[in-house]
């Protein structure tokens, strides 16, 4: 039996085009024990390629964090399947605000080591003594107050083009990067302050919020939903919406409005911009912000190295790039050296 994606992405568009079937762009997680990752890996995947599920879908023993695409027409189907598994039932969809037929166009179902890359030695403290969850209305209400700290738990690449007003951005490239930064700045306020937490679906605080506690924060919450829970509450419930800019988001459409603010600038001219794109030269593919007059310029390149390389023939630069790599280049998104405005 076929326990993995054999399509390449570019069949798979050309199906999708020919269905013409609506799809739904969501994600969840949920911490859990699970005895054999590999088992509930595989009974996964039959499951979900029968119903046409594409994405990205992370197993671990500590649980299961998955962004995909369903077809609509399968929703139900594919809801009650989760709600089949006993620590899935009911477990939280943040659905994405803008649908993209292609926001996934394969279905990688991957066992982990955990769910997250963090890098902490979850022994050491209670993952699921974890912070008070709070919903967008009384998440408003707390980061109005004085005595509040918000903390954007997510990368600098994430929040350049998108955050909460007042919140602090660690300027990190790593989630685990951001923990011992946001306890040395923090750590006279451990009891007399609120500090509360926010990332893209929750996944991250979920763990930061106990990692915190475990280091003697006494008042720790966290954004029920992450920022795409929050859009669709302050949309729901008439909100005050708070958050400027985009949310970053990790398929094909990489971002999806919150606000009509543009926050970023391109990093090639300075340009007020919020487009992140990577750098047509494969053997770069660096993730930047470049506007539309730079993407003309620089053939969608990030330095004129790279748009020299684009330029030769395919041949040429898979010779180029056999046996390199610019991991270096990918790690740093959009703060390489090759990208003047930015220094």
């Amino acid at each position: 039996m076929q326990l993995y994606n054999k399509l390449s992405a570019k069949e798979r568009a050309a199906i999708i085009d020919e269905a013409g079937t609506e799809r739904l762009t969501l994600s969840f997680y949920q911490y859990a024990q699970i005895g054999n990752p590999e088992i509930f890996r595989n009974h996964l995947y039959i499951a979900w390629d029968d119903l046409d599920v594409l994405g990205r879908i992370y197993v671990a023993h500590e649980g299961i964090n998955a962004q995909l695409s369903v077809p609509a027409p399968n929703f139900l189907k594919f809801k009650a399947h989760l709600d089949s598994v006993s620590f899935l039932k009911d477990v939280r969809l943040n659905i994405a605000r803008e649908q993209d037929m292609k926001s996934f166009l394969k279905l990688k179902v991957k066992v982990r080591k955990k769910i997250l890359a963090d890098g902490l030695n979850d022994h050491t403290f209670d993952v699921t003594n974890k912070g008070v969850h709070v919903g967008a209305k009384e998440f408003n209400e707390l980061i109005s107050r004085e005595d509040t700290v918000l903390v954007d738990m997510r990368n600098h690449y994430e929040s350049e083009i998108g955050h909460f007003k007042g919140a602090i951005t660690p300027d990190v490239d790593t989630f685990r990067d951001s923990l011992d930064i946001i306890e040395e700045d923090l750590k006279e306020h451990k009891e007399d302050k609120n500090l509360v937490m926010y990332c893209t679906g929750g996944i991250r605080c979920e763990k930061a919020s106990a990692y915190y506690k475990h280091k003697g924060f006494k008042k720790v919450f966290q954004l029920e939903g992450g920022i795409i829970e929050y859009a669709r509450q302050v949309e729901e419930e008439g909100l005050e919406n708070k958050f400027l800019g985009k949310n970053f988001v990790f398929d094909h459409r990489r971002a999806e409005p919150i606000s009509d603010d543009v926050i970023s600038n391109c990093h090639q001219c300075g340009k007020p911009c919020d487009t992140h794109v990577n750098c047509a030269n494969e053997a770069c593919h660096l993730l930047f912000i470049q506007c539309e007059d730079c993407a003309k310029a620089m053939d969608s390149c990030c330095s004129n190295e790279c748009k020299e390389i684009n330029s030769l023939p395919y041949e040429e630069q898979k010779a180029l790039r056999k046996g390199k790599m610019n991991s270096n280049k990918i790690f740093k998104k959009g703060r390489s050296e090759v990208l003047k405005y930015k220094q």
